[in-house]
């Protein structure tokens, strides 16, 4: 009997970690300021095309997310959001790897970079019934898109209620990911590939951000 063997892209032989700083609510909104809070470009360890910069930053009243996609828009889908334009992103405000499950302190929140049918923005989490919890409310995520014919820049504030166990004095790491699609092409991850697994039922396999703390 031939051994049947899973391929795993190169990212797989890597546990990642990377800095997220903080990122200032009063801090100037413009491009040279978001610099500091580029994550790196894993395309390459995920053998995928680069289109999209994603920058993350944190500070005691949430999560701060923007994503530059050098791809115009061409098809929201919701929910089947891998069908279309869409952002994902996974956290787990307290990174455990030992599980193979979401914890109740896993998260998954998507944004369109525009609205259908009123909905543009939220949490989509699937748990366990013994981790089950309200998800967060829509209204409660600040969204920002700025549209050109050659993309978009679309921002997402996550607040800190939004978040369970979010609490950075306590605890300074985050388990992270993101799939940014795009339709009717290949996405852009973070890390971990849809083909190789599950991404939002598999948080030990998401990377590591170490919160970084204010600079004096």
């Amino acid at each position: 009997m031939e051994e049947e063997f899973v391929p795993l892209t190169p990212v797989n032989f890597f546990q990642i970690s990377a800095d997220c700083h903080y990122w200032p609510p009063t801090e100037a909104k413009g491009r040279a300021s978001k610099e500091r809070y580029r994550l790196p470009d894993t395309s390459a360890l995920c053998s995928e095309e680069t289109f999209a910069e994603v920058y993350l930053g944190w500070n005691e009243e949430g999560l701060r997310c923007v994503c530059a996609v050098r791809e115009p828009i061409r098809h929201i889908a919701y929910p089947a959001l891998t069908e279309g334009d869409s952002i994902e992103l996974f956290i787990d405000t307290r990174d455990v790897k030992s599980g193979g499950f979401n914890t109740r302190f896993c998260h998954h929140f998507y944004l369109l970079p525009e609205p259908l049918e009123g909905v543009q923005a939220g949490e989509i989490t699937h748990f366990r019934t013994e981790d089950s919890h309200p998800l967060c409310n829509p209204a409660d995520l600040v969204v920002k898109v700025k549209k050109s014919s050659s993309g978009y820049e679309a921002e997402l504030f996550i607040p800190a209620h939004c978040l369970m166990g979010y609490d950075p004095s306590q605890f300074k790491r985050l388990g992270f990911a993101y799939r940014i699609n795009r339709s009717n092409q290949p996405a852009q991850h973070f890390t971990v590939v849809s083909d190789d697994f599950q991404i939002d039922q598999n948080p030990g396999s998401w990377s590591s951000l170490i919160l970084q703390q204010v600079k004096v």
